[in-house]
């Protein structure tokens, strides 16, 4: 039996009416709701009971499948870690390299790695931010941004995954801006976000480097004379080479559920 950890993967299995029985805007949205564990499947008022039982088997729990995943990860970076130069690794990756660690900025915070690839942190370990930073230790080239941004559905890989990321990551993060904006851009700072020297008129415009050789530009334009608020994302187009898509958006939707967990506790 194949397990459903993936949003995409279920979306492809319900109705795809959009009728908002659910109370949520889409079909897509509702399957990304099952995965977090948001919504049960029985709150599609358009599934049969049978294909919601043959389905409810399938989905993964999301907590279960992240620290399935995680495990898996860690166990091939500890068998594979030895194989790492980290002084040219330092290099490579826009790190620093201290006795006899390897240490990595990642979303404002210090990760260090040694040669068993035991993995410290300042902050709690998750693995929305620490697969991401594996592959980036173990499979970035180190290319250096060349500063031309694009959105997110014109990485090479990113039109698959972009309705995803929309739903999980620019509205969720619209919505934060658009309810809590002075704590949004404070927020922001404190992920390490620097003013942008970008021309592109808006009232926030931040550059964060989630990893040191992969800079975000945050953009967020407030109400205006009956005009709607906006917020755009967008990448270096280098970001590929340096980070594959998964992990790409696995690490930006992991910063989008820090930021809600954090407004959360300040409604």
């Amino acid at each position: 039996m194949t397990a459903i950890s993936n949003p995409l993967e279920l979306y492809k299995l319900l109705p795809k009416s959009n009728c908002r029985q659910c109370r949520l805007a889409t079909c897509l949205a509702f399957a990304a709701a099952v995965i977090k564990g948001q919504k049960s499947l029985g709150d599609c008022p358009l599934l049969e009971d049978s294909v919601i039982k043959r389905l409810d088997v399938k989905v993964e729990k999301p907590y279960a499948a992240a620290e399935l995943q995680l495990a898996k990860y860690m166990a091939e970076f500890k068998r594979d870690i030895g194989k790492i130069d980290f002084p040219s690794a330092a290099l490579r990756l826009g790190a620093t390299f201290s006795a006899d660690r390897l240490t990595v900025k990642c979303l404002g915070k210090r990760y260090t790695v040694d040669h068993h690839g035991n993995i410290t942190s300042e902050c709690h370990i998750n693995p929305w931010v620490i697969v991401p930073l594996i592959n980036y230790i173990m499979l970035s080239p180190g290319k250096d941004p060349d500063g031309q941004w694009v959105p997110f559905r014109e990485l090479r890989d990113g039109g698959t995954w972009n309705p995803l990321f929309e739903q999980r990551c620019e509205k969720p993060l619209k919505q934060i801006a658009d309810d809590h904006l002075e704590l949004f851009e404070y927020l922001l700072y404190v992920f390490g976000g620097r003013p942008s020297a970008s021309s592109l008129s808006n009232d926030i415009s931040l550059v964060l480097h989630p990893l040191p050789k992969f800079p975000v530009l945050i953009c967020y334009s407030r109400l205006d004379h009956g005009i709607a608020t906006k917020l755009n994302i967008f990448f270096d187009q280098t970001a590929e080479d340096n980070l594959n898509i998964e992990s790409i958006f696995s690490l930006f939707a992991g910063l989008v559920t820090m930021l809600e967990k954090i407004t959360a506790r300040h409604s």
